[in-house]
């Protein structure tokens, strides 16, 4: 692989995917969403220079032409909502594999159509699918029980991109990453807002702050971790495959707040807010990596305490 095109390039994920790519030397083309931020806007001048970037509307069908026609080694598809909540503020539309204004059944990425060419291409899903009613690390044979329409439709599109592989001898592979979080991540997210909210309170002198459901154990990654993780699938994994990037331990949201307040600094209450709390939420959802690991040698670099300081600086900064 040394030509890399990512869609959703200027997402959260997409901008440290594209500095790992260009840090192990592959030239990379950044599609960005309409309006989206371009690389001059988050990479330093030098590396923003070698990017070749455009601008893409996932729902027009030129746009789509225009990405099936970019001369590449392998896609990264990143371009979809990022979140559950925002998938359930507009369940008609919870990912960007939706085509033409219309939820479709069995959805298409839309970057697979007309490809003359055959590159390598990742499709990343949600370890979400998995769904709840599991104490434990879940594996790939898992079967999948979706409870979200965020979940319900990387599902789907998983499929859809497996079977355009399967038909048109394209090397497809899927990939199922747990939650990730990282410097940078939006506040929308859980791990960034309780850091904000702990900020908030310590420059306050608020002794409270407001969070959602704290009894839930979640298997987080760093951001970082999880692209080097996509990379090594595009070189090493196996065509038609599907891999969890996680790392099989769990980490309760009481402790992550305790560890956020310990490096921000600060005293105070976490109080439950019933607007915070998510709908079908999943109590517990720890990912089992030995697939992974097998196919490509990948292990996370990034202890959790690492991740949540670099978080925090990022956020200060």
């Amino acid at each position: 692989m040394s030509r890399l095109l990512v869609t959703g390039a200027d997402g959260f994920v997409g901008r440290w995917l594209v500095r790992e790519a260009l840090r192990r030397e592959h030239d990379v083309v950044a599609v960005t969403g309409p309006g989206g931020a371009p690389p001059a806007a988050w990479l330093a001048p030098d590396a923003a220079r070698q990017v070749a970037t455009f601008e893409a509307d996932m729902t027009r069908p030129e746009d789509r032409a225009r990405i099936a026609a970019t001369e590449v080694d392998a896609i990264v598809h990143l371009a979809a909502v990022a979140s559950g909540a925002q998938a359930r503020r507009d369940p008609r539309r919870p990912g960007a594999e939706r085509r033409g204004g219309r939820p479709s059944r069995m959805p298409r990425p839309a970057v697979l159509e007309d490809q003359s060419h055959r590159p390598r291409f990742l499709f990343v899903s949600t370890g979400e699918v998995y769904g709840a009613g599991h104490d434990g690390p879940i594996p790939e044979s898992a079967p999948a029980r979706p409870v979200s329409p965020y979940a319900a439709s990387k599902l789907a599109a998983e499929a859809a991109v497996l079977g355009t592989g399967n038909m048109d001898g394209m090397e497809a592979l899927v990939a199922r990453p747990f939650p990730h979080t990282g410097p940078g991540q939006d506040t929308r997210f859980v791990l960034p807002a309780f850091a904000k909210r702990l900020r908030d309170a310590k420059r306050t002198g608020e002794g409270t702050f407001a969070v959602g459901n704290l009894d839930v154990v979640r298997d987080f990654l760093d951001v970082r971790d999880v692209v080097r993780a996509y990379l090594l699938l595009l070189e090493r994994g196996e065509p038609g495959g599907v891999y969890n990037v996680a790392t099989g331990q769990g980490q309760h949201l009481e402790d992550c707040i305790r560890r956020l307040a310990a490096i921000i600094g600060v005293e105070a209450t976490p109080v439950q807010d019933p607007a915070l709390v998510r709908p079908a939420d999943i109590p517990v959802l720890l990912g089992d990596p030995t697939r992974l690991i097998a196919a490509t040698g990948w292990s996370p670099q990034y202890s959790f305490d690492r991740t949540l300081q670099d978080l925090v600086d990022a956020q200060a900064d």
